[in-house]
């Protein structure tokens, strides 16, 4: 039986846990459908996101190396956000899961509603 302890570095709980929430993967797919972007027109792209969340989020994308923050000496400041190769060679699987889900969503759907 495979075990999943924590006992030094797990990949599920460590690398996955951060991909996992609501926000992340749609950043992603969103910075790699559009290419370098802007904190507005990210949140304008996404829709639902708070402001607060979308820092939030941002910030965890930038510490994992997935994305980049470019900061302009501009008065206002220009700040912009992409993809960093990390993050690119990410996006294949990514791309695998969405498709999964959009092949399957009528059907996990529908279970649900039975479920409720």
């Amino acid at each position: 039986m495979e075990n999943f302890h924590r006992i030094d570095v797990c990949p599920i709980r460590d690398v996955l846990s951060g991909l996992g929430d609501k926000w992340t993967m749609l950043i992603l797919v969103t910075l790699k459908a559009n290419g370098t972007m802007r904190f507005g027109d990210i949140q304008k792209t996404i829709g639902d996101i708070s402001q607060r969340m979308l820092t939030v989020t941002l910030r965890s994308l930038e510490t994992d190396g997935l994305i980049i923050r470019k900061v302009y000496a501009e008065v206002p400041p220009r700040v912009e956000y992409s993809l960093t190769e990390t993050g690119r060679s990410l996006m294949p699987h990514i791309e695998s899961l969405v498709g999964w889900a959009l092949e399957h969503m009528d059907d996990i759907l529908n279970r649900r509603s039975v479920q409720n």
